[in-house]
């Protein structure tokens, strides 16, 4: 091609060759410009609404459109004209099993968050309804979760102290909430969901089963019965508060309650694990527990006996908490930051149980789309008395396993949750506190996974110190700093591979014209004369530009002092494959360029294959691709290959 010289130019078909060779580079030198950053995130927030599959043409009407930019924002548009009455049947029952469970299970989790009872209540109300507008999963489960209840109250209470001013306590989560949700919803509206997936599924794992220790623990205080508790979360912290407490206000009839009950619950959901059609039972426990469990601390009057009751809970509507929101407090940097932590735990957790159930169903679940919803519906939720609301996987799994069609279950759960507020509130004033802990802990073993975390040590052991640090982090220290370790070794591991990126050698597979790696496939063979390298690296960058040019240099140097023996067979061309390299910056530039005359000075020949959009862009604009010449780039290594044999057989070297 070009200037690649041909020994049997005489021979038509050859020439055919090198001009079709030629032809395909220039596709390639000459590819138009890629997009402007801006144009790339005015394009992903217009893709943020638009719905798959769907495109208008130039002559579509502007009501098309906007009911193209509803649909994207709004699905249940789009499903909402198929809704059956068989399916409403179907999710009428699912989502009255859900509520039955989710009734306790708030009121408990409202507690965690140091918060009154009715706002774990009001948390399963607003939401929901929201997210049953917006949310495309159909099987999710909206209301508050263990993990966040206990990343709240972890973290608050060192900017307002919910004993001394509870008032003000509340005031925060709800700018908390706020935050959270507006992050949210920004990570939605520019499709940042990879900032959630810096949150690695092993520490993921780790997290959460050390968050499950943790919330354990604490339920200590309502199965003994105990007033005094440390407002820590870690597990010393936590069992020396117990161990001081007990022996002076441990109440047994609290214990043997919240044991008694609490083995029901166990059994209840071993039966459901072990006949499925008895999947409403382990649902319905959780009510029928609260519900008789009430009833006997009335008749006996075991209040005046030492167990703690929950006594009054506030019913009604959602009242209104516009003029709670804290934006002029000294604590509001505090509340973003507390916000930011909770936008990506409650995330984390809501797309993985979504996805998880979709790909159960066979649809596909857009992440980006999910944190538009689950953002909208927390600052709503912060408008109405509510605190931070995911999806929770052990409601969600109750919801899957009674037969819910679509989010109208959640519309079902809200409606009933609020009858619930209006009418019921004053009968739970004799439930016991240490049966909110035994459903609590009940629902705790879901999200402990040893078995996934021994799979990850012995797949990964990189991944299990990112596991090992989340766990012993949120056991011995706290929420936040769990996942600032876990973050930060999954960051390493990150940064270890990509400022030690491999370079490897590439040979012919027999019979084909398929280069492989020849570590990976020891048949693959060798080209005399030429070294073929492929750079196995995304980013060609500042943090790794010095690292590959010394590594290929070092490459080099040792094909030539093992090959001393014949020259004809020592390296005269270098190929280089940047298949896998998406992007460069400066720094990469430069290093190509000092590799490039370090090649030229030892009288050895520079070809590149396959630069991608973004990187020929820019060593074009860098005039790099002149230095080279543009008749040492090529579009696949077998072509590479082939030109650089004939301009050596051209040359004679």
């Amino acid at each position: 091609m070009g200037s690649l010289p041909n020994t049997m130019g005489a021979q038509p078909q050859l020439d055919l060759e090198d001009s079709s060779r030629t032809e395909r580079a220039q596709w390639l030198i000459n590819s138009p410009e890629p997009p402007s950053l801006w144009q790339e995130l005015v394009g992903t927030v217009k893709g943020g609404f638009s719905t798959h599959g769907r495109k208008h043409s130039s002559s579509s009407t502007k009501g098309k459109r906007a009911m193209s930019f509803f649909q994207g924002l709004f699905p249940i548009l789009n499903w909402g004209r198929t809704y059956k009455a068989s399916m409403f049947k179907d999710d009428l029952m699912a989502g009255l099993t859900l509520a039955s469970l989710s009734i306790p299970q708030s009121i408990g989790y409202a507690d965690i968050a140091k918060l009154g009872p009715q706002y774990g209540l009001y948390t399963s109300v607003v939401p929901p309804l929201i997210y049953a507008l917006m949310g495309s999963s159909k099987e999710i489960a909206i209301g508050p979760v263990a993990v966040v209840s206990m990343l709240l109250s972890s973290v608050v209470p060192s900017l307002v102290d919910p004993a001394v001013d509870p008032i003000g306590y509340t005031r925060i989560v709800f700018t908390v909430t706020f935050f959270a949700g507006t992050f949210q919803a920004i990570f939605g509206l520019f499709r940042l969901g990879f900032l959630v997936d810096f949150l690695s599924h092993a520490a993921i794992v780790g997290f959460m089963a050390g968050a499950a220790i943790v919330i354990g623990l604490q339920q200590l205080k309502g199965l003994f019965g105990l007033s005094h508790f440390t407002s820590k979360t870690d597990v010393v912290s936590v069992l020396t508060s117990v161990s001081k407490s007990v022996p002076h206000e441990w109440h047994p009839l609290n214990f043997v309650l919240g044991c008694s009950f609490l083995i029901f619950l166990l059994v209840a959901r071993f039966i459901g694990r072990r006949n499925k059609k008895l999947f409403w039972f382990p649902a319905i426990a959780p009510l029928l527990s609260v519900i008789l469990s009430t009833l006997i601390v009335y008749l006996t009057k075991a209040d005046k006996h030492g167990v703690k009751i929950i006594k009054h809970i506030k019913g009604g509507l959602n009242p209104s908490s516009v003029q709670q929101l804290q934006f002029n407090s000294p604590h509001v940097a505090e509340a973003a930051k507390i916000g930011l932590i909770a936008a990506v735990v409650a995330l984390t957790e809501a797309i993985a149980v979504g996805r998880s159930f979709a790909s159960i169903k066979g649809y596909h679940l857009d992440g980006n789309k999910e944190m538009m919803a689950i953002g909208c519906m927390n600052i709503a939720g912060s408008l109405t008395s509510c605190y931070v609301s995911t999806g929770s996987f052990s409601r969600t799994a109750v919801n899957f396993s009674a037969g819910c069609q679509t989010v109208v279950s959640n519309i079902v759960m809200a409606i009933t949750v609020l009858l619930s507020l209006e009418l019921f509130t004053r009968l739970l004033y004799y439930t016991p506190v240490a049966i909110l802990a035994s459903i609590i802990l009940s629902a705790l073993p879901g999200l402990i996974n040893i078995n996934e975390a021994y799979n990850i040590w012995k797949v990964d052991k990189l991944d299990f110190l990112a596991c090992l640090g989340a766990f012993v982090g949120v056991l011995f220290k706290s929420v936040e700093i769990g996942l600032l370790v876990a973050v930060t070794i999954s960051f390493l591991k990150l940064l270890l591979h990509s400022i030690r990126p491999s370079v490897e050698q590439l040979g012919r597979l027999p019979r084909t014209d398929i280069f492989c790696e020849v570590d990976q496939y020891p048949m693959a063979s060798k080209t005399p004369g030429l070294l073929t390298l492929r750079i196995n690296s995304s980013l060609l960058c500042f943090a790794n530009a010095n690292f590959l040019r010394e590594r290929i240099t070092r490459l080099v140097t040792e094909e030539e002092n093992g090959t001393e023996e014949t020259a004809k067979d020592r390296v005269q061309i270098l190929i280089l494959d940047m298949t896998n390299v998406l992007n460069i910056d400066t720094s990469g530039i430069l290093a190509l360029e000092e590799l490039h005359n370090n090649l030229v000075s030892q009288g050895i020949k520079l070809a590149i294959v396959n630069l991608r959009w973004q990187v020929i862009h820019k060593l074009k604009l860098s005039k790099l691709v002149e230095k080279i010449g543009g008749d040492w780039i090529f579009l696949t290594v077998a072509e590479a290959v082939d030109a650089c044999l004939a301009y050596k057989l051209a040359t004679n070297i």
